[in-house]
């Protein structure tokens, strides 16, 4: 697995963990940030979210453009000097007025710019690495590793957001409740037609002070306080940028060979391919193609921070006891992954020491987990947002499984193409709904809700949206890594940048179309945004599926 990679991976990919650990930390949070702080209603609060993930996925293409003229390492740099700058005027607490909307959307902005200068361009130094012949058998499995360790830092964003808004809560007094910031901006805006609900859970809190408070005074109170714990959150992300940065400087002579752009690999580098004008427009063709299949892929998948989320906060029980409750404690998740690992390493293990050594870790990795697991309380309390770290965890968990088996067809040569893997996620990601549409059955509609305080009276156990995000996950699996170590192979050399940013574009295209369920979510029942989901997967895997002979002609 981790045999005969280039050291340089290795070093990328830590660079990449830091940055997507604090993009994963605030988005974790963001849509209840804009809904708790501003008050905005579930629609604007999406398209605000779709806009800003359009653009984060969107500039790559521009940054793309810009690394294939000065070079991918000085886009990098400049990226996260740049996102830095963002995420330092997030994390300001201020007023919900003109002045901290418009610092909110100025930060918002220079992560997009920041993002498209870092993302796509660390991408392709991964994949210029593997234009060593030396190493040019492994770029898929590479890809793998890259993706497994984004969502390291992924996996950890949910739990880190949790701890920081229940640490500032607890420190003026109060709890996390998901209803109140709703109920109490209805208060303070004079829509809220019957306060009980909102006394009895200001009656709840814990503070002393909280007592003698009226109801306009908890109400501003309650909503400050949240809004500063969110902007904390927001905080982590420039100290994961600062780590990052450190580590691609610090390594930076393990890979600096790869950043060489197409004019400086046609005057020597290693790997440089001259393609005929046919082959050149015949790969552009068939990326471009891929790039519209996978748009509706990313607009299903990219649920978890809108729809999805409100279910969780919504629909699903706000605690959780038996077994389940151990897939809430982050530290048990970190030492199942790993065991994963060390249990892949017995039987990859030359020699009978290693089998051993792999196999006493594997077995201390599962007593920790269990010691955990029995450390927790009976019952506990779950916030919508650590739903989120379920995706990364089985992405973590279960590369290598994937690649296990990707390997064993490969030396068999069955292993499916990239095209192929890419329809067959699409499939699998219509099975994800399908698990919704389970959970929702006999729930209200969304627009039901505000008869009964905004939550289900009847909430489905979190088990449903835990399957939803393996089986999405088994997707991702099948389509991201492998869409990446595509691109990364069949792109011109003189357009890599702008083949690897129209790939983030095809995802812009799909984050901003994921708002379209959170935009009906208040006028349909919660079955037609998941069956809508769900058409637009098998449709899309079906006509990659009949485009498959031409793809991987295009593409040999």
């Amino acid at each position: 697995m981790f045999k005969g990679q280039p050291k340089g991976l290795y070093a990328l990919a830590l660079a990449n963990t830091g940055e997507r650990f604090g993009y994963y930390t605030m988005l974790a949070i963001f849509m209840l940030f804009l809904q708790a702080k501003f008050g905005f209603p579930g629609a604007t609060a999406s398209q605000i979210y779709a806009i800003f993930l359009a653009l984060v996925y969107f500039m790559p293409v521009v940054g793309g453009i810009l690394a294939d003229k000065i070079g991918y390492g000085k886009c990098v740099v400049t990226g996260i000097c740049i996102m830095f700058a963002g995420y330092v005027c997030l994390s300001i607490p201020t007023a919900a007025n003109g002045l901290g909307l418009a610092l909110m959307l100025g930060a918002l902005f220079l992560i997009s710019v920041g993002t498209g200068l870092f993302k796509g361009n660390l991408q392709v130094l991964v994949g210029n690495l593997y234009d060593d012949p030396k190493y040019s058998a492994k770029r898929d499995s590479a890809f793998s590793l890259f993706y497994m360790a984004i969502n390291i830092g992924a996996m950890f964003a949910p739990t880190a957001a949790t701890a920081l808004t229940n640490s500032h809560l607890r420190s003026a007094g109060l709890i996390y409740k998901a209803d109140i910031p709703a109920l109490a901006h209805q208060y303070l805006g004079g829509t809220l037609a019957d306060p009980s609900l909102l006394e009895s859970l200001k009656a709840a809190m814990p503070g002393s002070q909280i007592a003698s408070m009226d109801l306009t005074a908890f109400s501003q109170y309650y909503i400050n306080h949240l809004s500063t714990a969110y902007n904390l959150g927001f905080a982590v992300a420039c100290v994961s940028l600062i780590l990052s940065i450190a580590i691609y400087l610090g390594c930076r002579s393990w890979f600096k060979h790869a950043d060489v752009n197409a004019k400086q690999a046609a005057k020597g580098a290693a790997g440089y391919e001259e393609l005929t004008p046919k082959q050149t427009k015949d790969r552009i063709v068939a990326l471009i193609f891929v790039f519209a299949v996978v748009i509706f892929f990313w607009m299903a998948f990219h649920q978890n921070g809108s729809s999805l989320t409100y279910f969780a906060r919504d629909y699903t029980q706000a605690t959780v006891a038996g077994p389940l409750k151990i897939g809430f404690n982050i530290w048990a998740l970190a030492l199942i992954a790993v065991s994963v690992y060390t249990l892949f390493g017995i039987f990859q293990s030359e020699g009978t020491q290693g089998k051993i050594i792999n196999g006493g870790i594997t077995a201390a990795l599962w007593c920790g987990a269990y010691l955990l697991y029995r450390g927790m309380d009976d019952s506990i309390s779950i916030l919508p947002q650590q739903f989120q770290q379920f995706n990364p965890f089985f992405v973590v968990a279960l590369t290598p499984v994937s690649m296990a088996i990707f390997a064993a067809l490969a030396s068999k040569d069955k292993e499916p193409s990239a095209p192929k893997k890419i329809g067959l996620g699409m499939f699998v990601a219509a099975l994800g709904y399908l698990i919704m549409l389970f959970a929702s059955k006999g729930q209200p509609a969304p627009s039901e809700l505000v008869a009964v305080g905004g939550v289900s009276p009847d909430p489905v156990v979190p088990t449903y949206l835990i399957s939803t995000y393996l089986v999405l996950t088994f997707a991702e699996l099948l389509l991201s890594p492998m869409g990446i170590s595509f691109v990364s192979k069949v792109a011109p050399p003189k357009y890599k940048g702008l083949m690897m940013g129209l790939w983030f574009a095809a995802t812009a295209i799909g984050n901003y179309l994921s708002s379209i369920p959170s935009m009906m979510w208040n006028n349909v029942p919660l079955w037609v945004n998941w069956t809508v989901l769900m058409a637009l997967c098998v449709i899309s895997g079906v006509v990659m599926f009949s485009m498959l002979r031409k793809l991987e002609a295009a593409t040999a």
